[in-house]
């Protein structure tokens, strides 16, 4: 089977580098000479959130200061990526408590599963994104340091409101 060859002549001097040059020149001043600015100052402005913004994890405490985490284990069963380990325990009134109860945030893709599946709401994803860190061991979020945690809750969808679409 033959196949053709196209031979490509190299461009000889009717091309001109200075006439590229300066397009490329007159688009980078078109930019600097344009009167919004794009650049944000992040720790004294931040941006409006959505909502439903999925960040830090949170766990639900009773009045009492007790998780409500009924160690049910369907946010381990549920989670795609295994990031969450549950070891749950009884009392001596026969009430279900997670003994050991740990997140890998940095495993963790965010998905929002485990909150949705939670029978009593005991896990939210809180709207925190700000999550750094200086050891790999501090995105390990056990259960003492999940129920410490303070911020507000993202909101789950609602498929009978229409402005949460």
């Amino acid at each position: 089977m033959a196949g053709s060859v196209k031979v490509l002549k190299r461009p000889g001097t009717e091309g001109s580098y200075v006439r590229a040059a300066s397009k490329g020149l007159g688009v980078t001043l078109k930019h600097m000479i344009r009167p919004y600015k794009v650049t944000q100052q992040y720790p004294d402005e931040k941006w409006e959130l959505a909502p439903r913004l999925r960040g830090t994890h949170r766990m639900a405490v009773h009045e009492d200061g007790r998780a409500k985490c009924v160690g049910c284990g369907l946010c381990p069963t549920v989670c795609p990526v295994n990031c969450i380990k549950l070891i749950p325990a009884e009392d001596e009134n026969g009430e279900r408590y997670a003994a050991i109860y740990e997140i890998d945030e940095f495993r963790c893709i965010f998905c929002g599963f485990c909150q949705e599946v939670c029978p009593v709401e005991a896990i939210h994803l809180g709207v925190h994104y700000e999550n750094a860190e200086y050891s790999r061991e501090r995105w390990v979020y056990d259960l003492e340091r999940l129920t410490e945690l303070e911020h507000p809750y993202t909101a789950l969808w609602d498929p009978a409101d229409p402005t949460s679409q």
